[in-house]
């Protein structure tokens, strides 16, 4: 088993060891492209099946549109195609010939327009909307989407940022504009409880800067995290689209008393960069540490009997421990292949299984189970007759992650007042840091230039006078944090 680079000697290339020594993830053939292997793909499913349940909880329902898109729908929106034309993969022709053994691109096959492979569907499922809209008895309209999109990425890293990837995004149509921003701040706490009830990741939500902002918004609310580098990762967004699609795609609708009326939206999304998020604000030196909630294995079992003494009764007892635990809804596995029992827990602990039970001989005869946590590597025996206790466990591992995330984001954010505190932080660590700035995107720029730090989203709005820009000196308008970013 290949032993993983450690965190404090390079965080990157660590990241990168575990997941493709933990079997999550590999590069696919064409390069930014990443293959989601088995275990990676059953993580995923475990976190976007808790999230899609609390979708449909408040109200929406699941679709599917088309990966592809004309490319005239995303000019009708003059700020998104801005925001998104240097990412689009185009397609222009329709098939392939053989010309002397070889496939070449048939040029009579010339799209009459050329079509966009799918970097966010807003165009197209506005499209949609305006032949679904007309009354104010089809509002609101709530849909969800699991799908792929392409963004053709030019520095790519497995999870975090590729060049195509899975994802979730919501989209939906209001008559009023109070009816949308609720649904966008709603949308933000329904991702703050799937990061931290799930996940066990603290979030900072806050609203983005004019620069930040997603294309075509009008306003734009951030989920921000710290990884254990303590650089930040934007794991979901909820946007404000205000009536710039309605109107782009001419939706209206006719209200109660017979007025045509714009029709309000939103759209929000997180994607497969969780499992980026999760790695890097659990995982350690030993690889990953994974939350019992969304854990494709909660349990392993490893069986140690060398001399294969009593070897029916033991493999019975191995398979009541693993019945006992089915039946109380926990996800075990025993792993009775091939290997010493060191190896099995290396490979078990790098894999981040909540909790690895050892069970040899010696446990076999007096009806006990060795149990070791994944979280802080504390050991313990219990009865095989008390495994109900194993639930117990798994709830405190969770909450113990989670607590354990905090503390790090907590000790890690600081408070800068002028611009030398500032800098000093930033050359010396990477940290949060709350700070007031004066509402510019010139002074935004320049801090970016001079630190590579940005603004991960704004905390609050400012009226006081005395509170001064830590840039500019300027009166400040927001207080924001910053921060240096993946």
């Amino acid at each position: 088993m290949a032993k993983i680079t450690k965190q404090s000697e390079n965080f990157s290339k660590w990241y990168t060891d575990v997941i493709l020594d933990t079997d999550l993830a590999d590069y696919g053939p064409v390069k930014g492209t990443m293959v989601v292997k088995p275990y990676g793909f059953a993580l995923w499913t475990n976190i976007r099946d808790a999230l899609n349940k609390m979708i449909e909880d408040t109200g929406h329902e699941n679709a599917y549109f088309p990966l592809f898109i004309p490319k005239s729908f995303l000019e009708k929106e003059a700020k998104h195609v801005e925001g998104f034309a240097k990412e689009c993969a185009v397609v222009t022709h329709s098939k392939l010939i053989a010309v002397d053994g070889s496939l070449q691109v048939d040029p009579a096959s010339k799209l009459e327009e050329e079509i966009i492979v799918r970097p966010t569907s807003e165009t197209i499922i506005w499209h949609m909307f305006k032949k679904w809209i007309t009354s104010y008895r089809d509002l609101p309209l709530k849909v969800n989407q699991w799908a792929n999109v392409v963004r053709w990425e030019m520095r790519t890293r497995l999870f975090l940022r590729t060049s195509e990837f899975l994802w979730q995004e919501g989209h939906t149509a209001h008559a009023t504009k109070e009816e949308a921003m609720q649904e966008t701040l709603d949308i933000v706490e329904v991702y703050r409880t799937l990061f931290e009830e799930y996940l066990a990741i603290p979030t900072i939500i806050g609203r983005k800067s004019n620069l930040e902002r997603f294309a075509g918004a009008d306003e734009t609310f951030s989920i921000e995290t710290m990884m254990r580098d303590k650089k930040a990762l934007q794991a979901g967004t909820s946007h404000y689209l205000g009536t710039n699609f309605g109107s782009a795609f001419d939706v209206k609708f006719q209200s109660r008393d017979n007025k045509e009326l714009p029709v309000y939206a939103t759209s929000w999304g997180v994607s497969t960069r969780m499992v980026g998020a999760l790695i890097m604000v659990h995982g350690d030196d030993n690889g990953l540490k994974v939350p019992p909630k969304i854990a494709p294995i909660q349990v392993v079992i490893i069986p140690i009997n060398a001399k294969k003494e009593k070897q029916q009764e033991f493999s019975d007892y191995i398979n009541n421990v693993s019945d006992a635990l089915s039946s109380i809804n926990i996800r075990s596995k025993v792993d009775d292949s091939d290997g010493s029992p060191g190896f099995k827990f290396n490979k078990w602990e790098l894999k981040g299984v909540p909790i690895r039970l050892e069970v040899g001989l010696k446990e076999f005869e007096s009806s006990q189970i060795t149990l070791c946590r994944r979280d802080n590597k504390e050991k313990q025996q219990l009865s095989v007759d008390s495994l109900k206790e194993v639930q117990e466990i798994l709830v405190s591992i969770q909450s113990n992650m989670f607590n354990d995330a905090k503390s790090f984001m907590e000790e890690n954010t600081c408070t800068a007042e002028d611009f030398n505190t500032f800098s000093e932080i930033l050359s010396s660590d990477n940290k949060f840091i709350k700070a007031y700035w004066d509402g510019s995107d010139e002074t935004e720029l320049k801090i970016k230039d001079e630190t590579k730090a940005t603004i991960r989203c704004i905390l609050e709005d400012v009226d006081d006078n005395t509170k001064k820009c830590i840039y500019s000196n300027k009166p400040a308008k927001h207080l924001v944090i910053f921060a240096k970013a993946y």
